[in-house]
This record gives C-alpha cells, structure tokens and sequence, in this order.
C-alpha cells in the first residue's frame, strides 16, 4: 500500500511539475514572440513624435502622454475614495451587515467585464453629464473599475497594523482620528502602495472601457485639452494600428512597450508586498 502511496505521489508531482514547466513555456513563447516582431519597430523617432500624414511620420508620444494622463486622473479620484472607504470599513464601522454589503458590492465590481464598464461610462459621462469623450470620462470611468482593488488592499493592509499600536496611542490620550492618520495609515502605507501600483497596471493594461470614453485620438494635447478631447490610450492605439490601419509592426512595438511597463509594475507591486510581509 506504502508502495502504492509513493508512486502516485511521484506521479501527482510529477503531473505538477509538467503543468508548470508548460505554463513557463507558454509565457516564454508569448514574450519571445512579442519581443522578436516588436523590437525592430521600437525607434526612437517612434517614441518622441506624432502620427502625421503630411509628413508620413506614426509616433506613439500622444499615446503615452494620454496614458500618463489617465493614470494620474484615474488615480487622483481613486486613492482618496477607496483609502476613505477602507478606513470607514476598517476602524469606524459598526454594523457587520453594512460591511458585509460594502465588500460585496466591491467584490461585484471585481467581476463585471470592462466593456461594461465602458458602455455606463459612455451614458453617464458622455451622453447624461455631456461631456466629451476625453481623459477625464475615461479616467473617471477607471475610477470605478480600479476601486475595489484599492479598497481590499487598504484594508487588508490595515487589519495587519497590530492592534497594540492603536490601543497605545489612545492610550496616550490621542483622539480616534489622530491615531489613526498618525499611526495606522502610516504602518498600512506598503500595502496601499501595493493596490496603487495593482490599479495602475489595469489601467495602462484596459482598452475595452477606454474605446467609448475616451476616444481613438492619435494627436498631440496637452492635460487640460486632452480632459475634454478624444485621446487614444497606448492599448487603444495599439487596437487602432493593428486592427484598422494595417500597421502591425507599429502595434508589436507598442505590445513591448506595455510588456515592459507590465514587467516593471509587477516587480514594484513584489517589492512593496515582500516588504509588507517582513514588516507585519
């Protein structure tokens, strides 16, 4: 029976082992392939100019910008809504039954499809406030997407500060909310870095919701023009240039960029999560 025992688990392990090695395999596939058909597109001229059709020029720097732009705008109404809702479920709120609502209307958020999220976007900011499609509805339409990440992450970041620390503070005739700007946001701050960098990269990954709200503009604005002016994404622009213009070289090359971009964001989001864990 032992014997038996032995060879299923080699053959368990071993069935372990291929899945991984297969997974590995499949990822370095897709890099590979990405890098070989993108990195001979990836200029320097790509990088620094516009798409022009005077001067038969295709750049991405709008597209960058724009996605700058969006990040800081989705970001800026983000971090201090879903901080605030952490910290209201964390350490003011009373009723379990409102908590409980409050954390499955975020996980519900989680699991809607994004092109969802796109189309209320487009009804609520585009047509019913009437604004233009721009940085500003595509940012404020990520807003929403990228809550319930920051919101989980704050406060499973707060629930780690121990609970001694808010005890000593009180202690030491310090008022609730006191204690906690100066106590326990500051211990939570790793883990609300880590959301942060996890909502920026669904945002420099997301194209679905970003196509009815924020546009397909590939022209050079500056932030305030581009909050009320179609601009096109580095994710749209690539869906623009491989699916409508042909220019698949160009949409490898923008496939690097956001690879790399993705690698970056993953590595900051270990670092800050490993430092979090030696912490708590």
């Amino acid at each position: 029976m032992s014997q038996k025992r032995r060879w299923r688990d080699r053959a368990l392990r071993l069935a372990m082992y291929c899945c991984a090695g297969l997974t590995v395999l499949l990822l370095l596939l897709l890099i590979g392939y990405i890098l070989y058909r993108g990195l001979h597109y990836l200029t320097w001229e790509l990088l620094t100019t516009q798409t022009s059709y005077l001067k038969g020029t295709i750049g991405i720097l709008p597209n960058l910008l724009n996605t700058l732009y969006i990040i800081f705008t989705a970001m800026a109404a983000a971090l201090p809504l879903g901080v605030g809702a952490a910290v209201y479920l964390t350490e003011y709120a009373g009723s379990r039954r409102i908590v409980r609502l409050i954390e499955f209307a975020a996980e519900t958020l989680t699991g809607l499809p994004s092109i969802l999220f796109g189309l209320v976007g487009m009804l609520v900011f585009t047509q019913l406030f009437g604004w233009k499609q721009g940085v500003l509805a595509g940012g404020l339409t990520l807003t929403v997407m990228i809550l319930p990440t920051v919101i989980r992450t704050t406060q499973e970041s707060l629930k780690s500060v121990p609970q001694s620390y808010r005890e000593g503070a009180l202690a030491l005739g310090s008022g609730k909310w006191h204690m906690i700007r100066t106590v326990v946001l500051p211990g939570a701050m790793d883990g609300i870095v880590t959301g942060c960098i996890l909502a920026v990269g669904r945002i420099v990954g997301e194209s679905a919701a970003l196509l009815f709200t924020a546009g397909f503009g590939l022209q050079f604005n500056d932030f305030l023009t581009a909050l009320q002016s179609s601009s096109a994404t580095l994710t749209v622009a690539l869906y623009v240039y491989a699916s409508e213009r042909g220019e698949t070289g160009v949409a490898f090359a923008i496939a690097v960029i956001l690879l790399a971009l993705t690698f970056l964001l993953n590595l900051a989001a270990n670092f800050a999560g490993r430092k979090l864990k030696r912490k708590g």
